[in-house]
């Protein structure tokens, strides 16, 4: 009896995080004995990027019959290809959760330019290129060229048109369903002892400098300034150092954190359902699953009017400078009533659809199957 072996190969560097919800999402709707996956756990991300190619080089079987190659921009596919001839004729498939083109560094002579060309050479070696949302993939596209340019000694051109032909937008596909829903029992605020009850705000981050720890912690020490009642959690991925800005939080807002750290997800939901405003004060952010899961959950959501935010939420929901957060968080927090009336009415016209794993997923598998067909063909 002889045994069919997997056709589509599944590559991921990055375990964990959205990365690891990807993948989980779309095998959910794959058979077992179509699929086969290689990963690495979340950590290093650097490393990751450096050698996850020569080390999947050796990982994966030679003896296979796959016939398509998802993995994320993590991976280095030209050096994978490189190294493993034999899977240059699957069809390729990458997933950008974030691009390294414009990823913000504190100092200019910080960056690696590595990582951004090494994104580059992904693109020309992939058939497809999905992006998980327009704003990363426009601002990919727009600074590829930029990106080339920084080579000194001669210039790099039509590469943006190469690229392009191959690029789609797939927004990520949220679980809901993993979700608890407190809108039907938000909307219209009906008890009473909720009316003027304090505002909960929830910054659930990764404790990184491009998340802007500091923006959040000068609004709260404001807010806290000029005595108007709120209390606020602030949750999502810590790494070893704590962030600076962090260092002295706890002292300077007293009872009013109340809770400060990684969250594990029971505790997490809990925090969810009894949120009121969930905030982003990112300066890198290409989709923002923990928002969309907070707002999911009952939270009303404030972002800056930048990056993706402006592609999901209305402009109600969204701020363009430090002060004029300051002043929407001042006014909800002083009149939660007033807040609550616009809470309700975000509610009513937000389409959560648009972004559920539901809707989405069976757009991703529509691809898998009519490029493995493709290439079968």
């Amino acid at each position: 009896m002889s045994c069919v072996k997997p056709h589509i190969l599944i590559i991921e560097p990055f375990y964990g995080g959205s990365h690891k919800q990807l993948i989980s999402a779309l095998i959910e709707g794959l058979s077992h004995g179509d699929y086969e996956i290689f990963s690495l756990t979340a950590k290093k991300w650097h490393w990751r990027a450096r050698t996850s190619a020569l080390h999947f080089s050796q990982l994966i079987p030679s003896d296979h019959e796959y016939r398509m190659l998802f993995t994320s921009s993590v991976l280095s596919l030209a050096e994978l290809i490189g190294l493993r001839p034999d899977l240059a004729a699957c069809r390729k498939i990458v997933y950008f959760h974030e691009n390294q083109l414009i990823y913000p560094v504190r100092e200019v002579k910080q960056r690696d330019c590595q990582y951004g060309f090494n994104e580059i050479l992904t693109c020309l070696a992939a058939d497809i290129v999905l992006f998980n949302s327009q704003f990363n993939c426009s601002s990919f596209l727009d600074n590829v060229q930029p990106f080339l340019n920084i080579q000194p000694d001669f210039k790099i051109k039509h590469i943006r048109e190469k690229i392009e032909k191959k690029c789609q937008v797939l927004y990520f596909p949220v679980n809901f369903d993993r979700f608890p829903n407190r809108r039907k029992y938000v909307k219209g605020e009906t008890y009473e002892d909720l009316e003027e009850k304090c505002i909960h705000l929830i910054w659930p981050h990764r404790w990184e400098h491009d998340k802007n720890p500091k923006l959040l912690v000068d609004t709260l020490c404001e807010l806290h300034e000029r005595q108007v009642d709120f209390k606020v959690t602030i949750c999502g991925e810590s790494y070893q150092e704590i962030p600076e800005e962090f260092e002295h939080i706890q002292e300077k807002l007293g009872t009013k954190l109340v809770s400060f750290g990684h969250l594990e997800r029971e505790e997490y939901l809990k925090t969810l359902l009894t949120g009121d405003i969930v905030i982003s004060t990112a300066d890198h952010e290409f989709f923002g699953v923990a928002m969309l899961e907070a707002t999911f959950c009952g939270c009303y959501p404030i972002a800056p009017n930048k990056l993706v935010y402006p592609e999901i939420y209305p402009k109600e929901n969204l701020y363009n400078t430090a002060n004029a957060l300051t002043k929407k968080l001042y006014n909800f927090c002083k009149i939660p009533r007033v807040f609550r009336k616009q809470r309700d009415q975000f509610f009513e016209i937000f389409n959560f659809d648009r972004f559920s794993a539901n809707e989405l997923v069976p757009k991703y598998l529509d691809i898998f199957n009519r490029n493995t067909e493709d290439v079968q063909s």
